[in-house]
């Protein structure tokens, strides 16, 4: 917990309590030394905050002062509910459980108009209800403490577990973006092991550290060309879509489209670049006959040997 958030914490604490607190309470409640404790009551008097002191029963705050509350829009709190529960319908549990403290704090602090309509209006406010509702939820990885090395420039260490049944192995990164992929959290950053860019799931990374070691950037990030990049093991695919689908298409895939133009009154054909070939082709297959296959060749012969598997499990 940083000051500004402990001296928050501490000032719901005053008002709060029914009696005063002594300064060995309040150093037990947030494990710090009693020096800490006179320093916090200093910046909180520089805050103007009107802390009150009686020698034989310690500290207060004057009565009916109050932290001012939140100015907010019922617009702005609206939409800070939908990010909210977004981020609550995902599969990560800590970040799950991190909304569920934001939420708590503003509900602490809010005018109680906006309160009735911030609880009324999150009963029924679903966003991604399959994901909500039907997904498993699991540890997605300490996203945080990645973020943090990325906001300071710092490299990381880590044990890394492939997919494949190998052992855990050691790396280290410059880590220069996280993002999170609708259940999985990744970071992408330079490799030293791979002297390259690359990109790791965060729920198989173990005994994460931020290292003393500051990197500098090679280069302005970009951010689009990190996430869309392609490599010497990527392939040109096109692809015929029917413009019914068209906008789940562009928005669901997971890549860049380089190149696209009509085809015919009801098709579109689009050109992008991938390296796996197995996992576009099972992707593709939720648009069913909306897509058709037109290159490279391989592509179309997985697709066709992919149909006849499916087709001979259900005879």
């Amino acid at each position: 917990m940083n000051s500004s958030e402990r001296r928050m914490k501490l000032i719901l604490m005053l008002q709060q309590a029914t009696n005063r607190l002594s300064v060995n309470d309040i150093a037990e409640k947030f494990d710090i030394s009693r020096r800490t404790v006179f320093r916090d009551f200093n910046a909180l008097s520089e805050m103007n905050v009107p802390v009150t002191w009686d020698e034989y029963k310690g500290y207060g705050i004057m009565r009916g002062y109050k932290i001012p509350p939140l100015m907010f829009t019922s617009k702005e709190l609206a939409t800070i509910l939908v990010g909210l529960n977004f981020v609550k319908s995902q599969v990560d549990k800590t970040l799950i459980n991190d909304a569920k403290g934001v939420e708590l704090k503003i509900k602490e602090v809010v005018p109680d108009d906006l309160l009735d309509f911030m609880e009324s209006l999150d009963k029924r406010t679903v966003v991604d209800p399959y994901m909500n509702f039907g997904a498993e939820k699991k540890e997605g990885g300490n996203w945080f403490l990645i973020s943090n090395a990325i906001a300071e420039n710092k490299t990381i260490t880590f044990d890394y577990q492939p997919k494949s049944k190998e052992s855990p192995s050691s790396r280290k990164i410059d880590p220069y973006i996280i993002v999170f992929y609708k259940d999985h959290w990744n970071v992408i950053g330079y490799s030293h092991k791979r002297d390259d860019i690359r990109n790791f799931v965060l729920d198989r990374m173990s005994n994460v550290a931020i290292s003393n070691k500051e990197f500098v950037p090679h280069g302005k990030i970009d951010i689009e060309g990190l996430i869309f990049r392609s490599n010497e093991s990527s392939r040109e695919i096109t692809v015929d879509v029917h413009k019914n689908t068209l906008s789940r298409f562009r928005a669901n895939l997971p890549t860049k489209i380089i190149k696209e133009k009509d085809k015919n009154p009801n098709f579109v054909r689009i050109t992008f670049k991938f390296n796996n070939l197995d996992f576009i082709n099972e992707w593709l297959l939720q648009f069913a006959d909306n897509t058709k296959i037109i290159s490279p060749e391989l592509l179309v012969e997985k697709r066709n040997n992919i149909l006849e598997k499916m087709l001979e499990r259900n005879n």
